[in-house]
């Protein structure tokens, strides 16, 4: 049901996407599950975020290599966008670089971090309320990680959700919406796609950072133990995202 046209009149759902190899990957797939009509835009490929997202009922913004520091257009249009979204009453949901606007449209400061974080890597929530509805009762999962940048600093209001070891803010909500540091729209298509062209700088990262970046094999192995369970989480997020659409 996804849509490239700029028509937004019968889309549920805009995807914000940055770089042609950052998807919506199984946002995509769960939004055609549910029969949800949704529209993405991505900017590499040329297209241009609209002026409003007024007549949508969620927001998504994705991933990608940029940094949300860096000075683009596009990026600071994304954060517009998220910014009349909250004054609308509609949901945003972040994933990587798509939670760092968020943090930055509100308020918060991204840096890079000491450490990069690239691979299957556990997180852990806080087990408040908040972060019971979004990921459930179990405290610790092991989701997909590819950043060295975070929000260091959350937004005024905002309920720190999670963290890891290496990235102490893995995840905020926000009134009604909710920002993630991690991946969960990955899948092993994505996986696959990232690590054919994975930088320059990845086989040293692996080198310098064993704790926190795994090479390929691990990945692989890696993909084959967690992605379903990635994807069940992913789902609890996505739904939770979906019942505070409010119309």
């Amino acid at each position: 049901m996804q849509s490239s046209s700029n028509d937004n009149d019968n889309a549920d759902v805009l995807v914000l996407q940055h770089l042609n190899e950052d998807g919506p990957g199984y946002l995509g797939q769960w939004l055609d599950e549910q029969g949800l009509r949704w529209q993405v835009l991505c900017t590499e490929a040329g297209d241009a975020y609209p002026a409003s997202v007024a007549g949508f009922k969620g927001l998504a913004v994705l991933g990608g290599a940029w940094s949300a520091n860096d000075d683009r257009p596009s990026l600071r249009q994304a954060e517009a966008l998220i910014r009349e979204a909250d004054a609308l009453g509609i949901p945003v949901i972040g994933h990587c670089l798509g939670g760092q606007l968020m943090a930055r449209a509100f308020g918060g400061r991204v840096e890079t971090l000491t450490q990069p974080e690239i691979g299957w890597l556990p997180i852990r929530h806080n087990g408040s309320e908040t972060a019971r509805a979004w990921f459930g009762d179990a405290a610790e999962a092991t989701v997909y990680q590819w950043h060295h940048d975070s929000f260091v600093e959350l937004p005024p209001g905002a309920e720190l959700l999670a963290g890891s070891p290496a990235c102490a803010h893995q995840a905020f909500a926000l009134r009604q919406h909710l920002a993630m540091q991690f991946h969960i729209e990955i899948t092993p298509q994505k996986i696959s796609d990232w690590m054919a062209h994975p930088g320059a700088t990845y086989p040293t990262l692996v080198l310098r950072h064993p704790d926190t970046v795994q090479g390929p094999q691990v990945i692989a192995d890696r993909t084959e133990r967690h992605q379903n369970g990635s994807e069940t989480l992913a789902r609890r997020i996505y739904e939770t995202w979906r019942s505070r659409w409010t119309r």
